[in-house]
């Protein structure tokens, strides 16, 4: 018996709640959870803002953890060691996207917390594929968000080629922005932060950023027409894309990390006079994962948590909802 914590209804309060797994699929492993990051997609999912959740509810896709049992057919871990488990938790591994090594693209990828239950337990199941062995220089209890935020924002860089000469800007410092700014200034890059705070200013050049431009200010975001190869957005919020756009050099790239539900306003005019472009990415392959903790390692890299225990989960997620978390919130069952 797996016991965990779950939502009942739409918004509802996590409880207590336990469930039998049933037997343990050849090519599965069951992981017993020593820490679990809490994601704002764990957020929109417990209040079914995309209309796809099933309840009970366990959310948790941000999963550090030993392997407690594995399938027959895994041989690529051992019992009691150390890994991480992200947004997928399964993949088709037969697709053409699977082959090329875009598991991440694969159509038939189950997620961690769609359809299954999430990592708010002492222990989880997935197929091993999806897990990826966590370095043991890594510090396991801060760990978690590497797997979501952490390979969100690391994979454009590997998908896009960013050279460490290029000039990328980072919209929002938070949950994300935090972690890409400490990505961004270890790649080589000249990295500019862009925040509606001043308050976040002297956070943002600790954290890596060589300017910060306050977006509050028509002037500022003028002045840095046509500069940048690369903008990741990792908010949330509907903004002026277009003034955004305008600070692109010619075959820059707005791109896309954070969920905006509104439609985006852009004028294409721009776009075309300069070949610039607009896209998004998901979280990445389990060999990105693991391409971006060999660079954790290198570059000694650490997303930035609060933690609190698993019977405090409502509590975590209220101080989630505030908007007040600096940066990341992770559950602990030690």
């Amino acid at each position: 018996m797996i016991k965990a914590y779950a939502a009942f209804e739409a918004g509802g309060k996590i409880q207590p709640f336990e469930y039998e797994p049933g037997l343990l699929s050849t090519h599965d492993v069951e992981i017993a959870i020593e820490h679990c990051g809490i994601c704002h997609s764990d957020l929109s999912m417990l209040h079914n803002e995309w209309g796809i959740t099933q309840y009970p509810f366990v959310p948790g896709h941000e999963i550090i953890g030993t392997i407690a049992a594995k399938g027959a057919h895994v041989h690529n871990f051992q019992l009691g060691q150390r890994v991480g488990l992200g947004w997928h938790s399964g993949y088709c591994m037969t697709c053409h996207d699977c082959m090329f090594g875009d598991h991440n693209l694969c159509a038939q990828a189950e997620s961690t917390i769609v359809s299954r239950h999430g990592g708010f337990a002492d222990r989880v199941r997935a197929n091993a594929a999806s897990a990826v062995a966590l370095p043991d220089s890594i510090n396991a209890q801060t760990a978690g968000p590497l797997f979501c935020a952490g390979i969100t924002v690391f994979n454009p860089l590997l998908q896009f080629n960013i050279q460490p000469t290029a000039k990328v800007a980072v919209i929002g410092i938070g949950g994300l922005g935090h972690v890409a700014l400490q990505f961004l200034a270890a790649w080589g890059c000249q990295v500019t932060a862009f925040t509606s705070s001043d308050d976040k200013k002297e956070e943002a050049l600790a954290l890596g950023a060589h300017k910060v431009l306050n977006t509050r200010n028509p002037a500022e975001l003028g002045a840095a027409k046509n500069q940048f190869d690369l903008i990741l957005s990792t908010v949330n919020v509907k903004l002026d894309w277009n003034a955004y756009i305008a600070t692109l050099r010619p075959k820059g790239r707005l791109h896309f990390l954070g969920v905006t539900l509104e439609s985006l306003d852009i004028n294409v005019f721009p776009l075309i006079s300069n070949q610039c472009s607009v896209s998004g990415s998901p979280v990445g392959s389990p060999a990105s994962l693991e391409t971006m903790l060999n660079f954790v390692v290198q570059h000694n890299i650490e997303p930035i948590v609060e933690i609190f225990r698993f019977d405090q989960i409502n509590e975590a997620l209220a101080r989630l909802a505030s908007g007040k978390t600096k940066y990341r919130i992770v559950l602990s069952n030690q």
